[in-house]
């Protein structure tokens, strides 16, 4: 997954690694801006895709991304690695097309276990349907670039008539469309509910900004790529740490890690050349920080 954190004459690309199981780390690249996040595209998803590989990662590895990432370099990028895709599609005219030949009995309804803010209709959605369709993509290009795939719609009904858009058809009248496009071999509603997953690259993005990225400290490039490097190394390693602390930690921001395991009130004592660390009574937080300690300063392995 990858999405842009701009600061200033820079732009920074964010790729970021995740399972269900465990917390996001980051790959990371800085380029000149400013450009728009295509340009690129196709080395960095491969970059990425290679750093979840060395970092472990097996079997099926989905590369999602937003419209910004739809083209044929990146999509042959991951075939060629041996990754799968599902990027969201802009509606153009072919894609809304395929649209129009799904049979309405193909439209299968969901609920969303919560609501989803939806931009254009500026409103909360939990009810949606949806479909899917073959696909053929970027036919401008030559067949050998030509890919055919999946194309897995989403559609929320449209709440007035004062958001649609000038000039579609009667079918986009009563309906909104969303559309993904995808080799992932999951079943419908899993591959839906996978992609949608994409946005964790947004709570990433705003995680870093607010931390150690948020003191970008030049206009010089070089400069802003050394600190990204740390930034995003000081980043995955407090991920880590919170990981090992437990369950909730894994899932929260790195603030709340910071607020919580790394700024301890505690105090630190020298006594026949050993250091003890007293910490407080009823510390809500002595259980994870106890297990984070013991984690990394297990006796090692014979």
């Amino acid at each position: 997954m990858a999405g842009p954190a701009y600061r200033s004459h820079t732009v920074a690309l964010l790729g970021i690694v995740s399972t269900p199981l465990a917390a996001p780390v980051i790959a990371t690249r800085l380029r000149k801006g400013p450009s728009n996040s295509a340009r690129g595209a196709a080395a960095f998803v491969a970059e990425t895709i290679r750093t979840a590989r060395a970092s472990g990662a097996s079997g099926l590895l989905v590369m999602r991304a937003d419209s910004a990432f739809y083209g044929a370099d990146v999509v042959n990028s991951c075939r060629a690695l041996g990754a799968r895709f599902s990027i969201t599609v802009r509606m153009n005219a072919s894609v809304k097309a395929a649209i129009t030949r799904i049979d309405e009995d193909a439209w299968t309804p969901i609920k969303y276990p919560k609501a989803v803010w939806d931009e254009e209709g500026q409103c909360w959605i939990s009810d949606a349907e949806i479909a899917e369709t073959d696909y053929t993509a970027f036919t401008s290009k030559p067949k050998k670039q030509q890919v055919t795939a999946r194309l897995i719609v989403r559609r929320v009904k449209r709440l007035g008539t004062g958001t649609v858009p000038a000039g579609q058809g009667t079918l986009f009248d009563a309906w909104r469309y969303h559309a993904a496009f995808t080799d992932s071999p999951l079943s419908l509603n899993d591959a839906e509910r996978d992609h949608r997953r994409h946005a964790v690259v947004e709570q990433v993005i705003a995680d870093v900004k607010n931390s150690a990225f948020a003191h970008a400290p030049s206009g010089h490039f070089q400069a802003n790529a050394a600190w990204l490097a740390l930034a995003a190394l000081a980043h995955d390693l407090t991920r880590a740490a919170a990981a090992l602390a437990g369950t909730f930690h894994a899932r929260a921001t790195t603030a709340t890690i910071r607020d919580h395991l790394i700024n301890v009130p505690a105090r630190l004592a020298r006594s026949a050349r050993r250091l003890t660390l007293h910490l407080p009574e009823r510390w809500p937080w002595s259980t994870d920080f106890t297990q984070l300690f013991s984690s990394v300063h297990a006796p090692p392995a014979l």
